[in-house]
């Protein structure tokens, strides 16, 4: 029986020759998959182009709520943000793709799973290890890897021989991938750390710090157990919730990233991200996090966000350790309710407030003034003495080894 591939298919240059590539190599039927997370594009008439090309048929999935609710919102209530400044819009879409590539390849009784990621990315370890994860006996096949297409002109060059149609070259010179939480930009002169991104025709979500307005805007968030539901006083759908943040921060110039960060393929990489409403949403909830943990769990939260967000980086969505760390997390977002207040100004997210009713912080402990019956300042002189203590004991045994040894 004749062999049957699922592609990831984007419409693309690079997926549009792997449509053919396929069938020249592996005599087969090819079904496509085009996942829409938000990008913005139209992806109707890619059933067109997927049919022109070869392909057998093509599945568009609008994957943007679960996106946003199960991927999304999962890694805001951990905080976790990779080397301090990725907020991880690439890395947690990809599992989300791969799973729901793995579920249609059952339906169609495919024998392998094909995608277009370079042998020199992040990409290609979340996709493979999400399908190794949910089917282990599914083939992959990373046309990247295996065949002697190495440039853009020589993929050119295959489609043209092959009356492959060709897209239209965007003016935008990057790499860039985008969806509902972020767009990143690399390649070009941004290989170049010491190159600066261009001032004109660059940003797609927002402006620069200094072309947003002269005047702050206020932002109202409100969250129910760390999952913002609220924004301004109106009940919003995860979906809404960062579309209008990405619109909101977007203006104001919040949310731009430069950053040279350390892939998983062990080279290191520089990307310009631009992620506006996820900038807020995470400000809003670190401050709402200030006084609704307690100081153990909020430290050790930190701990567990570097690692959480290794792992989402990784690819490693489903492993026991994230579904682990997760239930963690869960535990610590049962009290994370309440309402922050944001001033937003040229590209600043400035806490302006912020309530609970299972706020940890009691103004009445905290005040400067007389709160003899919570709390004397002569309780400190014994919590002291016991906390230095060890210090204390340490400090005695080297005067008498000093003394000893005259």
């Amino acid at each position: 029986m004749k062999k049957r591939i699922l592609l990831a298919y984007s419409g693309g240059l690079d997926t549009s020759c792997i449509i053919a590539w396929l069938k020249e190599n592996y005599d087969c039927d090819v079904v496509c998959m085009a996942a829409d997370v938000g990008q913005g594009e139209e992806l109707e008439p890619l059933h067109e182009k997927a049919l022109k090309t070869g392909a057998e048929k093509l599945y568009i999935e609008d994957l943007r709520e679960e996106f946003v609710n199960d991927f999304v919102y999962p890694t805001l209530k951990a905080g976790a943000v990779y080397e301090k400044e990725y907020l991880l819009g690439t890395s947690f879409a990809r599992p989300l793709i791969a799973k729901r590539l793995v579920e249609i390849a059952h339906k169609e009784n495919c024998d392998a799973i094909c995608h277009g990621c370079t042998g020199k990315g992040n990409d290609q370890v979340r996709f493979e290890l999400t399908i190794k994860a949910l089917d282990p006996q599914m083939e992959i096949i990373a046309p990247w890897r295996m065949w002697d297409i190495k440039t853009r002109e020589d993929a050119v060059a295959y489609a043209e021989k092959r009356g492959i149609p060709l897209q239209k070259v965007h003016r935008h010179p990057y790499s860039m991938d985008k969806n509902l939480w972020h767009l990143s930009h690399e390649g070009y002169d941004l290989e170049d750390p010491w190159n600066a991104p261009p001032e004109d025709d660059f940003l797609f979500m927002g402006v620069y710090p200094e072309q947003a307005p002269d005047k702050p805007e206020i932002v109202e968030l409100e969250f129910e157990k760390g999952i913002p539901v609220k924004l301004n006083g109106e009940a919003l759908g995860g979906v809404d919730m960062v579309t209008k943040l990405n619109e909101i921060g977007g203006r104001n110039g919040v949310g731009i990233s430069d950053l040279v960060e350390n892939r998983l393929v062990g080279m290191k990489s520089r990307g310009v991200y631009e992620t506006p409403g996820g900038s807020i949403l995470y400000k809003a909830h670190e401050v709402l996090e200030s006084i609704t943990l307690d100081r153990a769990t909020s430290h050790y939260k930190e701990q567990v966000a570097i690692r959480f967000a290794e792992l989402v980086y990784d690819g490693c969505w489903f492993t026991p350790l994230r579904e682990a760390l997760s239930a963690f997390v869960d535990a610590t977002q049962e009290n994370v309710t309440g309402t922050v207040k944001l001033k937003l100004y040229k590209g600043n997210i400035i806490p302006n407030g912020v309530k609970s009713p299972y706020t940890l912080y009691s103004e009445q402990i905290a005040t400067f003034g007389d709160s003899q019956d919570l709390y004397s300042h002569k309780d400190a002189g014994g919590f002291i003495n016991c906390f230095g203590l060890p210090l204390k004991v340490r400090a005695m045994m080297q005067q008498r080894v000093k003394k000893e040894s005259k």
